[in-house]
């Protein structure tokens, strides 16, 4: 699915861009995938873990994501570097098709300037304007406090705790939390 260009201000008043990715973007997206999962350990991977991502795979996701009519993705660019990502997806399957599932992330550098805030009404408005969908799932890392904050704000709530679900380098385990929001129509 192909979202139009969105710009809109942050709170330090430079312009932001939201849209569909393009191929224009891949090797930003690459780059923001590697500085990303370095920055906090509430990302589903380690820099390393990035050299999977190739430019031909980056280019082959963006256009299957594009052409999908069951997902989207957001691109925030601030000052053309590749800020952060937002996206969302559901099924085509019966007993499913009522749940789509959302994800976003952004450099630390772009944090409380309102990007995710944004994203995620965009996230929510795509879920609002589908009538199959009921509910929209997400996930977040134990003691992701700022994650939390934003979903709660958004109108999400905590559903299940799956224990242990994340271990670290060092050992350390944590949980990770299921949270929904429906749709109220």
């Amino acid at each position: 699915m192909v979202i139009n260009d969105i710009e809109f201000k942050l709170k330090d008043g430079r312009s932001a861009l939201l849209r569909s990715p393009k191929d224009e973007d891949v090797q930003g997206m690459l780059d923001y995938l590697y500085i990303s999962a370095g920055e906090t350990d509430f990302i589903l991977r380690y820099p390393e873990e990035c050299n999977k991502y190739t430019p031909e795979s980056e280019k082959d996701f963006f256009d299957h994501t594009n052409e999908s009519e069951n997902d989207a993705m957001i691109v925030c660019l601030v000052d053309g570097k590749v800020a952060g990502n937002c996206q969302i997806s559901w099924s085509n399957g019966i007993k499913t098709r009522h749940r789509a599932s959302v994800a976003i992330a952004l450099l630390s550098e772009y944090w409380n300037q309102g990007i995710g805030t944004r994203m995620f009404q965009e996230m929510i408005h795509i879920a609002e304007n589908n009538s199959e969908i009921l509910q929209i799932e997400l996930d977040f890392i134990e003691g992701n406090s700022r994650a939390r904050a934003l979903y709660e704000k958004m109108g999400f709530r905590i559903t299940g705790v799956r224990p242990n679900a994340i271990r670290l380098k060092d050992g350390t385990l944590l949980s990770e939390y299921s949270m929904i929001r429906e749709i109220k129509r």
